[in-house]
């Protein structure tokens, strides 16, 4: 069975039968993958295998192979096919399980947010796990924020964050240290996607803060390649006094021009 999990039409049949099979055909064929899950994991055809265990096994199952990524979650989150398993595991396991899982990655947040697999993992894990029990994670960015941001892996994680995070707390710090480099995100490659989620999913006052820092620079901002669309966003999302200051600052400066 683990021949032909690691075989490309081999795998394919198993995924398909998964998803149909009995009870027993399906515990049958769970007997022969468990003892070579934690290579499966990372093969290129046997992961789907895992992943469809995950998702068609009984509880029981799950939690087997959940068991075998203890003490593996930092090497199988920085792995190509190991991060999509940890992903759909995390979508589908017990809240205990993964609350134990996530601890695994305290002291190396950082070097998954900045890892192409890794970060998809810190992202599934904001989702996924409350933020009472990840608060380790969002800790560790504190200081980095504006830095994150204008990272092509960690935008998308400080995006998840504004997101998911439930703790005001926390959440307020992350939101001051984008709030504090708006202008300058704004202007970037990355960090201008983070500004947007603001100026989109953010309270009145965070939109204003933002309004404000680009008030005065609004001419040049529009000519940018990337802070246009944030001024974009603006003109979408904010109140009519608002919009009507953006407006008379673009038309008002050209008509001097």
């Amino acid at each position: 069975m683990f021949l032909f999990s690691v075989d490309q039409h081999g795998n394919q049949f198993i995924q398909q039968k998964l998803e149909h099979c009995s009870i027993e055909a399906k515990e049958s064929v769970f007997k022969e993958v468990v003892p070579h899950a934690s290579k499966l994991m990372t093969d290129v055809f046997g992961n789907y295998v895992i992943q469809k265990f995950f998702e068609h096994g009984s509880p029981q199952q799950r939690k087997e192979l959940a068991d075998k990524l203890v003490g593996q979650m930092l090497p199988l989150s920085l792995q190509m096919y190991g991060c999509r398993v940890i992903q759909k595991a995390f979508e589908l396991i017990e809240l205990d399980q993964k609350t134990q899982l996530v601890l695994e990655l305290d002291g190396y947040v950082m070097r998954c947010v900045r890892d192409q697999n890794g970060n998809h993992v810190i992202q599934k894990c904001v989702e996924c796990v409350p933020t009472e029990k990840i608060q380790f994670i969002i800790s560790a960015f504190r200081g980095h924020v504006a830095m994150l941001s204008t990272h092509p892996c960690g935008c998308r994680v400080i995006q998840r964050v504004l997101e998911h995070c439930s703790n005001q707390l926390q959440c307020q710090c992350i939101m001051d240290e984008i709030l504090e480099s708006a202008c300058a995100l704004a202007q970037d490659q990355y960090g201008n996607y983070v500004t947007q989620h603001v100026l989109e999913r953010g309270q009145p006052h965070e939109r204003s803060q933002i309004i404000s820092k680009l008030t005065g620079k609004l001419v040049q901002m529009s000519q940018h390649k990337y802070a246009s669309n944030v001024v974009e966003k603006c003109l979408e999302y904010c109140n009519t006094a608002e919009r009507e200051l953006l407006i008379e600052e673009i038309i008002g400066q050209n008509r001097r021009k």
